[in-house]
């Protein structure tokens, strides 16, 4: 019997049918839901090496991109196959990679090891220290007892909860080693998997293409490459923008709280240039912490820091991260803040830093089809011409 799918009623039952049996899966997840999120860490963990993988190869193509680009304007290699400048490209990639992880291994992690230690172990001190200063300087003032047994016990509520942190501080750490020396083995296969990703990548995008032409028919097929283009363009200059714009901000930290003999000044750069990828909150939480570890050591210093702090976040925000990134976002600060908030609430850091460029995908797909609806009807697309008379 041929059915005829022109009819609407034809069309009424079959979404009216994909839209039970949606109901009765969400329904299923719902009250099995241990059971589905077990399953799903299950296939999580057996895909762990591909996910891996395919980060890995999604960030270093950005270093390997760059390094096929100066190869072209090299006269010498022009005659060599393309397989062979891929080959060429991808060993260099990698050794770049792998000199940085070195460094890093090498010159920054033992110190910054010793740095949390040494703070860990002289908290005490610095504690005692200040709450000591703190008593003098209440002494000479005429405040109400009533209001300084009040400040006492916020200060020594605030004491026992960063000497808490303090005291957790370093086994946290270690339970991220454990989990990373346990995750060598996948980590390893996703080293093997993004080579391959890279070798082929031309060919896994085109394979990709094609099968969304198979299964699509040829407008929605288009919709969803240019989608996937746009997707890839929006999170590449965000991430890797991101991340230059972050290295700089920590080099910079470092450079002038080295001349401004600030303690621990290693410890508090990596801090502020690991924070600075999160945007828009980035700069409070590097800036925070880093002043609470100042205020321990010597009081004194943590107004010059903050000093510091604000004079680098406003070259970043006006110079240096505008010259990196350029407008690659293409929200306002609003959507930024509420992405962040809401990708924040759902995923943590990891929604902090993805949220976003996820965000301005989200916002460009909703801002197409309203232009779109609105062409149809002959209105104008333009915001302002929406505007109040």
């Amino acid at each position: 019997m041929k059915v005829n799918w022109n009819n609407k009623y034809t069309t009424v039952s079959v979404y009216s049918f994909i839209v039970i049996c949606c109901s009765i899966l969400f329904y299923s997840i719902l009250s099995q839901m241990s059971s589905f999120t077990s399953k799903l860490s299950e296939i999580i963990g057996i895909l762990q090496p591909f996910i891996i993988g395919f980060v890995m190869a999604y960030l270093l193509n950005f270093i390997l991109a760059f390094i096929e680009g100066k190869m072209e304007r090299i006269d010498k290699l022009n005659n060599l196959k393309h397989r062979s400048k891929r080959g060429i490209s991808i060993i260099l990639t990698y050794i770049v990679a792998f000199l940085l992880i070195y460094v890093f291994i090498q010159f920054v992690l033992p110190q910054l090891v010793d740095s949390v230690s040494g703070l860990v172990n002289d908290i005490p001190t610095y504690v005692t220290n200040l709450t000591t200063v703190l008593n003098d300087i209440t002494k000479n003032m005429d405040i109400d007892p009533e209001y300084i047994g009040m400040a006492v016990n916020k200060w020594n509520e605030f004491v026992s909860y960063i000497i808490k942190i303090a005291t957790n501080l370093l086994p946290i750490l270690g339970n991220t080693l454990m989990i990373v020396a346990s995750s060598i083995w996948n980590i390893v296969l996703g080293l093997v998997v993004s080579i391959y990703l890279l070798i082929d990548k031309e060919k896994f995008c085109a394979l990709s293409k094609k099968i969304t032409y198979a299964v699509f028919n040829k407008e929605h097929a288009e919709v969803a490459v240019d989608l996937a283009h746009r997707t890839n363009d929006t999170f590449g200059k965000f991430l890797s923008g991101k991340i230059l714009d972050s290295a700089i901000i920590g080099v910079l930290t470092f450079v002038l709280l080295t001349i401004f003999k600030m303690p621990y000044t290693l410890l508090i750069s990596v801090i502020i240039g690991i924070t600075n990828i999160i945007p828009f909150f980035g700069p409070f939480f590097g800036a925070i912490p880093s002043a609470i570890i100042i205020l321990f050591v010597d009081p004194t210093k943590v107004i010059w820091f903050l000093v510091l702090i604000f004079i680098i976040q406003q070259l970043d925000g006006n110079i240096i991260g505008p010259k990196i990134l350029g407008d690659s976002i293409g929200i306002s600060a609003f959507w930024i803040l509420f992405s962040l908030l809401v990708t924040g609430k759902f995923l943590g850091l990891v929604g902090m830093i993805i949220g976003v460029p996820l965000f301005a995908i989200i916002y460009s797909i909703i801002k197409d089809i309203v232009e779109g609806k609105l062409a149809k009807k002959g209105l104008p697309k333009d915001t302002k011409d929406y505007g109040s008379k």
